[in-house]
């Protein structure tokens, strides 16, 4: 039985605060010396819950935030392409990851899942899902980015034969800093205004999604936590951290919509690192693990063609 459109807002809200209760149980496995600090909010658009982590044993900071809001007017910021929606009443809800781990061999990672419906004044209500997932590694490794995008392809596979390569290729256009001629990290999926294939559709391709960033996450994090490092390593790592600040104040829309929408603003500021270090013109040694991330990392790939070793 398909959903009916007057179920369409509980139905995004169940699966995306289910998302959010696993994701933290997940990390919570995996740094069994954590807790998820839990803040639940209330404001005049809307509510949520924050739930945050900080100083684990795996996950230096992060968070896993969900939120809905409900106003009159739609900031034209929420999705290039709908332009012809702004001004107009509108729902939105979402759940926003961000993963800061402690050891510079693991690599920060994003995902972001959100459900947008809009009233145009009487006529059939408007709606879409968008979001994906990406990594953002200090230090590489070819056979986490092949598996994190295998893990991507999966997802996409059941919708269509084109669907990883256009989503792979708008990840790899939104991540990137135009100031710094580089991209944030080894992209992944980005999409918006999916609402093509049917609300049931959509929804199921949205639970793959979720599903895949989990486990490529985890994976990841569970092989490489435990790698040795040192004082160089923990200073790349914080420098680099520059470069996602960077992004997230400068570029990301998701911010630009938080802050345009009167969102809360310790909840969109939470994706921040918790220790960064900036240094004026630093350049790493040329064949350096570090020169590394940036040349052969930090470039759009075709990961899923690359034939790696078991290492």
């Amino acid at each position: 039985m398909s959903t009916a459109p007057k179920d369409y807002l509980a139905t995004a809200q169940t699966l995306l605060q289910a998302w959010q209760s696993t994701l933290c149980d997940t990390w919570l496995s995996i740094d069994t010396q954590a807790t998820f600090h839990h803040d639940p909010w209330r404001s005049r658009l809307g509510q949520g819950e924050t739930r945050i982590i900080q100083n684990g044993s795996v996950f230096e900071g992060g968070g896993v935030n969900f939120s809905t809001i409900c106003a009159d007017s739609l900031p034209a910021s929420a999705l290039p392409g709908r332009s012809h929606l702004a001004g107009l009443p509108y729902q939105a809800m979402g759940v926003s990851v961000v993963m800061h781990p402690h050891n510079p061999y693991v690599p920060t990672s994003h995902a972001n899942l959100r459900f947008f419906l809009v009233d145009p004044h009487g006529k059939e209500p408007v709606w879409w899902f968008g979001g994906g997932f990406d990594c953002t590694p200090y230090y590489g490794f070819e056979k986490d980015c092949v598996m994190w995008h295998q893990k991507a392809y999966d997802a996409c596979a059941p919708y269509g034969d084109e669907v990883y390569a256009q989503y792979k290729t708008q990840c790899d256009r939104y991540f990137y800093l135009p100031h710094r001629n580089e991209h944030r990290g080894i992209g992944g999926l980005f999409f918006d205004n999916v609402s093509e294939w049917g609300f049931d559709r959509t929804r199921a391709f949205i639970e793959g999604v979720g599903a895949a960033y989990l486990q490529a996450y985890s994976d990841i994090v569970r092989r490489r936590a435990s790698t040795p490092y040192g004082k160089r390593e923990r200073d790349f790592q914080c420098y680099r951290r520059g470069r996602y600040v960077e992004f997230n104040l400068l570029h990301d829309r998701g911010t630009k919509f938080g802050i345009d929408s009167g969102g809360r603003t310790e909840s969109i500021f939470m994706s921040l690192p918790p220790v960064v270090h900036w240094q004026y013109n630093r350049h790493p040694e040329p064949g350096s693990a570090e020169a590394g991330l940036t040349t052969r990392f930090l470039v759009a790939t075709d990961w899923l063609s690359y034939d790696v070793a078991d290492h």
